[in-house]
C-alpha cells in the first residue's frame, strides 16, 4: 500500500475527520510504532503499528452510514466524561465498538432528530464543512405566536455575534396551545450551522424554542423511525450519484 499522511490513513479507518485527527496529533495522541508522531507524518498501515491513545488501529472498516432519530437527552459524542448517555449507547455492541463510528455534526444534548453516524472521514468532511452549504431541515416550536414581521426578519437573517446570517427558508406551520402554554410551530431549512443558531436567533427574536427536531439531512428524512432508532443508509442514497453528496459537490 505504501506510506500515506496520518490524517488519511486514520480518516480511511473511519476514526474521525482529518481535522480530527490533525488534532490529536499535535496533541500527542497518536503513535507510530511506539513512537509518537508529529503533524505531517506518514505511516504504511499494512507494515506499520499505528495507535491512538495507545490503542492500535484497526484496518479501514467497510463503509457504514446510520441514521439515527436521536432523543432529547442524549449526548452527540462517542464518549463522554461525565457518563452521560451518547449516541452509540443507543447502537448495539457489535456497530458502537470496532467499526469506527462517530456522529456527522452536533445536535444539542436537548434537541432531537436526524444525525448521521458514519466511518467515512470524506463523508463528515462534506456534510460538515461550511463550503459545502448543505441543507438540514428542522421542525421548530417556539413560545407564543411570533408576528409576520417577526417571522419575516428571520427569513432575512438575524445577525448573531455582530456577523450577518444567511437567509432562511421558513414557514409557519402551526399555532396554538402546547404544554400549557401559546406556541408556533415552525419549519425551517438551515445551510450554516454555527452554535445553537436556532436556539439564540429564537431568543434574539423574543420567542425562545421550546423543542427543536431536525427532520432532514439532505434529501434524508427521518420519516417513521421511531426515536432511539437507527437504519443503515444504503450505499445509493449517499454514494455515487446520490443527491446527498452531489448537493454537497462531491
Amino acid at each position: 500500500m505504501g506510506e500515506e499522511r496520518l490524517q488519511k490513513v486514520l480518516a480511511a479507518a473511519g476514526l474521525g475527520s482529518r481535522r480530527q485527527v490533525e488534532a490529536w496529533l499535535r496533541a500527542g495522541r497518536i503513535a507510530v510504532n511506539g513512537q509518537v508522531a508529529q503533524l505531517g507524518g506518514r505511516a504504511d498501515p499494512e507494515r506499520d503499528l499505528i495507535s491512538l491513545d495507545d490503542e492500535p488501529v484497526a484496518a479501514a472498516c467497510a463503509p457504514l452510514v446510520l441514521l439515527l432519530n436521536k432523543p432529547a437527552g442524549v449526548v452527540c459524542s462517542c464518549s463522554d466524561p461525565e457518563g452521560r448517555s451518547t449516541v452509540l449507547d443507543l447502537l448495539p455492541p457489535e456497530l458502537a465498538k470496532g467499526q469506527g463510528l462517530h456522529p456527522v455534526g452536533r445536535l444539542d444534548q436537548e434537541s432531537r432528530g436526524a444525525l448521521l453516524l458514519t466511518n467515512q472521514g470524506a463523508l463528515t468532511l462534506r456534510l460538515t464543512h461550511p463550503r459545502y452549504g448543505h441543507r438540514k431541515t428542522y421542525r421548530v416550536r417556539v413560545a407564543g405566536e411570533p408576528p409576520d414581521e417577526v417571522l419575516e426578519q428571520w427569513r432575512r437573517g438575524v445577525p448573531l455575534d455582530g456577523e450577518a446570517s444567511a437567509p432562511v427558508p421558513l414557514r409557519l406551520l402551526s399555532q396554538g396551545p402546547w404544554a400549557g402554554r401559546p406556541s408556533s410551530l415552525l419549519e425551517l431549512v438551515m445551510r450554516e450551522g454555527r452554535n445553537r443558531q436556532i436556539r439564540r436567533t429564537a431568543v434574539a427574536l423574543g420567542h425562545p424554542v421550546l423543542d427543536l427536531e431536525r427532520i432532514a439531512i439532505g434529501p434524508l428524512r427521518l420519516g417513521p423511525l421511531p426515536e432511539g432508532r437507527w437504519r443503515r443508509v444504503e450505499r445509493q442514497e449517499w454514494g455515487g450519484q446520490d443527491p446527498l453528496l452531489a448537493a454537497s459537490g462531491c
